[in-house]
């Protein structure tokens, strides 16, 4: 396998031979179930196409709460087969598949009654341990403990005495979300995949009544090109009904949007040494360690309004504040938040009023010929989709094709990414930077970690951190733009690195050092680089204001004052 690198002329080319000749699968859709499914049909030997209107994982994909977990929750509603199917995927993630972007992640559940509630929410756990080891997957992970109140305070001194009379701890799994997928997609493009992002579908060719393509506009070149498919599949998540428009047709299923925001704060606002996992009258209430800080989420309520920017507003950092604030000793204020973002879950409509009560199952239909759409489900269970959504598209096509591959296709820089790992105080050593950044290097890049450090080697400057966000180094700015497929300055600072939630500045500091280094990659000019810095900083100024209004409706209304695209 060829490592794909995803340039400016790499984009070009992609979209040149999409329009070609006729392809068996286009995926529309590059968040993180229309990668999965690029890379499930090339590796069957399908010529594959991918298209995303915005940046990978732009959309969902990028604003999760960044777990890789089986859904303990769905326990308690007896959902013993999707829990069973998440916690497989868990264990072929953290061993096989993805071992240097997904990592176990422990939990601590205060109990606060005596009793009943160990015994209850005990089963719960050591069942959810059980179902991930019943097939050889999830050993790598430490078994759950019962915690007295004393040991409990001691594992997480931030807790208030009285918030708990003992806990259980357990563990789960994490990941960059938005890395993952522009990891995926690159994976699909070194199998051979044409992808293409900021490559919008306008409408779709169609025969009859079947589906035979699509008119896809590069969003940044002006040209349309008819792209043909045998079968094209629409991957498009909270976009499915807005998709599936296009065709004229009424969908089997609709796909209503959930608001789910997160928080974050310095890792020194709270004492603990393990993630926290709280009850809600509407759901759960996570606190997951993120590096040198922590992400505290999440809500869950209907979103009706502009879905490529949902906003938080101030009710809602409040709810989370208050909620989080009950049981701690030293309460959070807005001064501590240095990031706030929001995603949209797809869930399937008609199953409940409730947002938080509709399954996290997903759906795959065939409404017309020629036209595969899959909605629902969960980011953990996204590989399963992806197998599902193809082995309907290939009903539609007169062809024998090969059973899915992909529970044993690694991603790009999975291999080799243990070996690397033993080696990297010698690495540190080879290169003068530090261990602590070689190992930030490994976990973010696995083995393609070398390709970051050959741009170093190329130019000592770029092994220098961004100054006013050092937990990155300025060749990281550099790759995302010559090999990950960033466009923009939004790009690398929103979804390559987390700059954009990760500082008080939420990136503004940031914006022109890393637009500098970008410009030579993709040709910028002096002029370009204002207009991205400004487009930057009139986003934040957007977020900020819309984290102040009171109600969904005012937040959305302020968000909406920032442009949405950088014209070049």
């Amino acid at each position: 396998m060829r490592t794909a690198t995803l340039g400016p002329a790499q984009r070009v080319e992609s979209l040149a031979s999409m329009a070609e000749r006729e392809l068996d699968v286009l995926v529309v859709g590059g968040g993180v179930v229309g990668a999965g499914t690029a890379l499930d049909a090339v590796t069957r030997g399908l010529s594959t196409g991918l298209v995303e209107a915005r940046d990978w994982a732009s959309g969902t994909s990028s604003r999760s709460s960044k777990l890789i977990h089986g859904g303990l929750r769905y326990l308690e509603m007896l959902d013993f087969a999707l829990v069973r199917e998440a916690l497989k995927e868990r264990g072929l993630l953290l061993e096989r598949l993805a071992p240097h972007l997904v990592k176990p992640v422990p939990f601590l559940y205060p109990l606060q009654h005596q009793g009943w509630e160990r015994l209850y929410a005990g089963s719960g756990v050591a069942l959810y341990d059980a179902m991930s080891t019943a097939r050889g997957r999830g050993r790598g992970l430490p078994r759950h403990r019962h915690l007295t109140r004393s040991h409990a305070l001691r594992v997480a001194p931030c807790l208030k005495k009285d918030a708990l009379v003992g806990a259980l701890q357990y563990y789960d799994a994490q990941m960059d979300d938005a890395r993952y997928v522009a990891t995926l997609v690159r994976t699909a493009a070194s199998y051979g995949a044409h992808v293409a992002n900021r490559a919008r579908v306008t409408g779709f060719l169609r025969e009859g009544e079947r589906v035979v393509g699509a008119r896809v506009k590069d969003v940044e070149g002006g040209v349309e090109y008819e792209v043909r498919a045998k079968q094209i599949v629409n991957a498009t998540g909270v976009w499915t009904d807005d998709t599936q428009g296009m065709v004229g047709e009424r969908g089997r299923f609709h796909v209503r949007a959930s608001k789910g925001i997160h928080l974050v704060v310095p890792k020194d606002r709270v004492n603990s040494s393990t993630g926290l996992i709280l009850r809600t009258e509407k759901s759960v209430l996570f606190v997951i360690p993120w590096g040198r800080h922590w992400i505290i989420g999440t809500t869950d309520t209907d979103w009706n309004l502009d879905k490529a920017h949902p906003a938080a507003s101030s009710a809602d950092i409040d709810y989370l504040l208050e909620h989080v604030n009950s049981v701690l000793s030293v309460p959070l204020t807005r001064d501590d938040v240095e990031g706030v973002y929001a995603g949209l879950r797809p869930l399937l409509a008609g199953e409940s009023d409730a947002t938080s009560k509709l399954s996290r199952e997903h759906t795959v239909a065939h409404p017309v010929p020629g036209l595969v759409v899959v909605a629902g489900g969960k980011y953990t269970t996204y590989r399963v989709m992806a197998k599902d959504a193809v082995d309907e598209a290939v009903h539609g096509l007169d062809m024998r094709v090969a059973e899915c591959v992909t529970e044993d296709v690694p991603l790009l820089g999975a291999e080799g990414y243990r070996a690397l790992w033993n080696a990297r105080a010698r690495i540190a050593a080879q290169t003068g930077l530090h261990v602590v950044r070689v190992e930030h290097l490994l976990n973010r890049f696995g083995s393609a970690a070398q390709e970051v450090l050959d741009l170093i080697v190329a130019d000592p400057s770029l092994g220098e951190p961004l100054q006013a966000a050092d937990d990155y180094l300025r060749a990281e700015i550099v790759y995302g733009a010559s090999h990950e497929g960033a466009r923009h300055l939004d790009d690398v600072l929103t979804r390559r690195t987390r700059i954009s939630i990760e500082t008080f500045d939420r990136g503004t500091r940031s914006a022109r050092e890393a637009a500098e280094l970008m410009a030579p990659v993709l040709g910028w000019d002096k002029g370009q680089i204002e207009r991205e810095v400004e487009h930057y900083e009139k986003r934040v100024e957007a977020e900020r204001e819309s984290q102040l209004q009171p109600d969904d409706q005012t937040a959305d209304a302020a968000r909406l004052g920032a442009p949405d695209i950088v014209p070049l």
